[in-house]
């Protein structure tokens, strides 16, 4: 899919086909999509996080346990994704965190 945008139309070509629309303002002031950094361990739900694991510098295999993060009342074990380095912790115990939290930087 291809768009080219002239005076308010926006052309989009699927496969063989062309269409002429106008984009909405939802569409235009959209956030713009950020692939995810592989590096970066992120919170998926809120929570707090109970026990960590791991210190900084230290090596760690994949499926080895880095911390705990529990939320409502249950405990999430966040597991490395792939044998690697902890660069830096940006969380300690007892924090309260919001989704998307960055938690631990691997390298």
């Amino acid at each position: 899919m291809s768009t080219k945008k002239t005076e308010g139309l926006v052309d989009f070509a699927i496969l063989s086909m062309k269409y002429k629309t106008k984009l909405t303002k939802k569409f235009e002031n959209r956030t713009q999509y950020e692939a995810p950094n592989p590096d970066h361990i992120m919170s998926y739900i809120p929570g707090t996080i109970v026990e960590m694991f791991v210190k900084e510098g230290q090596e760690v295999k994949e499926g080895e346990s880095l911390l705990i993060l529990e939320a409502m009342k249950m405990r999430n074990q966040i597991a490395m994704p792939r044998d690697g380095k902890v660069k830096s912790i940006k969380v300690v115990e007892g924090d309260r965190i919001p989704k998307n939290h960055l938690m631990v930087v691997i390298e």
